[in-house]
Formats: C-alpha cells, sequence, structure tokens
C-alpha cells in the first residue's frame, strides 16, 4: 500500500502511520489515475437526494418573495452545501464501492431526504425534521470516517474525531435553535453555519487535542473536481426545470419566448463561465501541483463553490420571476423593475461571477479583470432597474455575462502570445 495519497498526477502527503483502534477493514481508495479516482455510481444515486433539496431551496423563495425568506435560504442553502462536500471530502479518501462505505452513503440518503423535505418549513412547524437528520448526518458520517481510517491513517482518524468534536457542537446550536421561537433560531442557526464554516479553516482545533495537520489533507484532485462540477450541474439542472415548468404554464407570445430565452442563454452562459473557464484551469492546476494541496482544495471546493450555487438559485428564481413578469410594472407609463427582482437578476449574476472569479484565483490563477468589471457592470444595472423592464434587464444581465466570456477568452489569447511562436500564436485551448 502506498503511504501517499494522489493530487492530480502528484504524489503528496504525509506519511500514514498505523492507528491501534478503528476497523480493521480496509476501506481506503488506493491506486492512482483516473480508474482509482473515479466518481462511483453509488455518489451519482447520493446526489440526488441533493437536487430535491436544491429544488426545495429555490422553490421557497419563489414561493414567499422577500428578504426574510431570501435570509432563511442563505442558511439553509449554506448548510446543505456543507453537508454534501463533507461527505465528498469522505468519499474522497474512503473507496464507495466497498460495502460499508456504500450502507453509511445509503443511510445518509434516507436522513438527507428526509432533511430536504421540510426545507420550506425549517423556519416553521418541521424545524426539528431539518435540524435531527442534519445532525445526525454530519456527526454519524464523522464518526465513521474516524473508524474508517484510524488504523490505517491514524492522522486522518484523529482529524475526524476533532470534525466530530466541532460538528456535535454545532449541532447543539442546530438542535437547540429548532426548540426556540423564530427569532432565536435564526441567531443560532446563523451561529451554528459560522461554527460548521469556521471549523476547516481552524484546522478543527479542539481543546488538549491540538489541530489537525494539513498535511493530512492530500485530495485526488479528479475525483474532487468532478463532484464538484456535478452539483454544479444539479443546480444548472434546477433552473433547467424551473424555465422549462414556468414557460409550460404561460401563453406562446413573443414576449414569453424572449423571456424564455434570456432564461435559457443565463443558464448556458453561466455554463461556460464555470465549465469552459474557469474548472478546467483549475484540473491543470491540481495537476501539476508537486505539494501538499489540500489548504488549496479546501478554499477551492469547501469555501468558493457555494457561492456558486447561491449564484445559480438566485438567477433560476429571478428568471422565473422574468417570465412570469416580463414587461414590469408602469408608473406613469414608463415600465420599471421592481427593486426585488432587479436584485435578484443582477445580484446573483454577480455572486455567480465573484464566486468564478475565487475559485480561479484559489487555483493558481490571476485576478480576472473581466470578472471584476462584470461584477461593476451588474452593479450599475441594479441601480438603473427602474429605467427598464425586467425582460431588459435580464437581456443586459445575458450580455454582462458573455462580455465577461469574450473579455476572459481575449485576455487568455494574448497571455499565451509570448509562450507560442508562429502559427501557434494566439490560440487558446
Amino acid at each position: 500500500m502506498s503511504d501517499q495519497h494522489p493530487t492530480g498526477s502528484a504524489t503528496v502527503g504525509a506519511a500514514r502511520t498505523p492507528g491501534t483502534w478503528g476497523l480493521r477493514t480496509d476501506l481506503l481508495r488506493h491506486g492512482a489515475g483516473h480508474s482509482s479516482d473515479k466518481v462511483g455510481y453509488v455518489e451519482l444515486f447520493f446526489d440526488l437526494v441533493f437536487v430535491f433539496a436544491v429544488t426545495q431551496l429555490s422553490h421557497s423563495l419563489i414561493a414567499h418573495p422577500d428578504l426574510t425568506t431570501l435570509v432563511h435560504t442563505l442558511i439553509l442553502g449554506a448548510a446543505v452545501w456543507y453537508l454534501w462536500i463533507d461527505t465528498t471530502w469522505v468519499t474522497n479518501w474512503l473507496d464507495p464501492d466497498r460495502l460499508p462505505v456504500r450502507t453509511m452513503l445509503m443511510v445518509l440518503m434516507a436522513l438527507g431526504l428526509l432533511m430536504s423535505s421540510a426545507i420550506p418549513e425549517a423556519f416553521g412547524d418541521k424545524a426539528l425534521l431539518f435540524a435531527v437528520p442534519y445532525v445526525m448526518i454530519q456527526v454519524g458520517r464523522s464518526a465513521f470516517a474516524a473508524l474508517a481510517l484510524n488504523r490505517h491513517w491514524s492522522e486522518n482518524g484523529a482529524g475526524f474525531l476533532r470534525i466530530t468534536a466541532w460538528v456535535s457542537v454545532s449541532g447543539v446550536l442546530w438542535v437547540v435553535g429548532a426548540l426556540v421561537d423564530d427569532s432565536a433560531r435564526l441567531a443560532l442557526w446563523a451561529a451554528a453555519v459560522l461554527v460548521d464554516y469556521a471549523g476547516p479553516r481552524a484546522m478543527f482545533a479542539v481543546p488538549f487535542f491540538g489541530r489537525t495537520d494539513p498535511r493530512t489533507w492530500t485530495v485526488r484532485a479528479d475525483h474532487m473536481a468532478e463532484r464538484v462540477g456535478l452539483f454544479v450541474i444539479i443546480s444548472l439542472g434546477e433552473s433547467i426545470i424551473i424555465t422549462g415548468t414556468a414557460f409550460a404554464e404561460l401563453d406562446v407570445t413573443g414576449v414569453t419566448l424572449l423571456s424564455f430565452a434570456a432564461a435559457f442563454a443565463s443558464t448556458v452562459l453561466m455554463w461556460l463561465l464555470y465549465f469552459d473557464r474557469s474548472e478546467r484551469r483549475a484540473t491543470e492546476f491540481f495537476a501539476r501541483a508537486d505539494s501538499t494541496t489540500g489548504m488549496v482544495a479546501q478554499t477551492a471546493y469547501t469555501y468558493v463553490p457555494l457561492l456558486l450555487v447561491l449564484g445559480i438559485v438566485g438567477t433560476a428564481v429571478a428568471d422565473e420571476l422574468v417570465m412570469l413578469h416580463p414587461l414590469g410594472h408602469a408608473e406613469h407609463g414608463a415600465p420599471h423593475t421592481d427593486p426585488w427582482t432587479a436584485g435578484l437578476v443582477c445580484g446573483a449574476a454577480a455572486v455567480y461571477l465573484l464566486g468564478n472569479l475565487l475559485f480561479r484565483r484559489a487555483t493558481g490563477g490571476r485576478w480576472s479583470l473581466p470578472h471584476v468589471a462584470g461584477i461593476a457592470a451588474l452593479l450599475v444595472l441594479a441601480a438603473a432597474h427602474d429605467r427598464m423592464t425586467p425582460l431588459a434587464l435580464s437581456w443586459w444581465s445575458n450580455g454582462v455575462l458573455l462580455a465577461v466570456i469574450v473579455g476572459d477568452v481575449a485576455l487568455s489569447r494574448r497571455e499565451a502570445v509570448p509562450a507560442t511562436t508562429g502559427s501557434e500564436a494566439g490560440t487558446d485551448s
């Protein structure tokens, strides 16, 4: 058995020290290359629960278009993402084709389905139905990972004991929050999210037990990149469902066709921004890595993608609002977009661009001027919302995203010129 985990094409990380307790059966992933890093069918099956969770998040915001629901959606969305990405880290180290790991994922699926069913009323009568399964998933999965890892990789096993301690603390906040009134629940659940997200950056420090050594966070980058990419696809899929469902209920007119086209275009542009312009570069970065990349992967895959998911969900909600009221409201004969719709159209697109910008920076890229300019342009558009219809605003927002893509391609080609000669100059892969 190799003493180290592969990260991309390089083998990095601290040597594994056997522990004295834990499962005797070796459940770790082994080998190097695509065959050992591929996403298993059981992982794809597991993701079906999160298709439902994303649907619940977006539909809650559509049904209750107000600031309070937006805050609730942000808290619940952050919790759902953290639960999913933590499980992805576990299956990055444990082999999902082994029966104990597969069984764990099935149990998590059942609990996740219960949790997701409660999302629309999580800040109401179904608070416990959301909180209890969430805590059971977080604590149970972390404890299982500690048992599965420790005997064969004690450093990582000890790390998961620390993780178990952290999610137990946040778990108390989740459960107690479910038992109190609405205002206190919001504060306690917001605190629980902060505890969850602070854990990795604090190296899961526990009094008298120390901090986790980041060298144990070696990562199979191909697997991690594919898993996060699949969650982005899940989110984009929800956008497609909302667009198709909303259009199916409308009369077919020139205006509704234009609003449908705007919604579809926004989904395509978001796909291009991540998968064509950002994700590929990140995969190449990890493939070239020759040192421990766990901390880089923590930033790039644990924290930043939440912005991508929130941007996609917000855009899906905005697209439905635009399709339902493409011409907005008119005051004194001048149609305009209401602040809520404008904030979702431009704000969600800006959040998505910010997520792409930070993802590229975290994976070895420079600060992207086209992305920064695009965010600024969207803020200007939002400020001018009362001078245009929702349909016009949606198309202008799409225009900004397209301009970012074009600008990024042009900048990439210009930067490639010094490294190329002759007919190869100026090309971009």
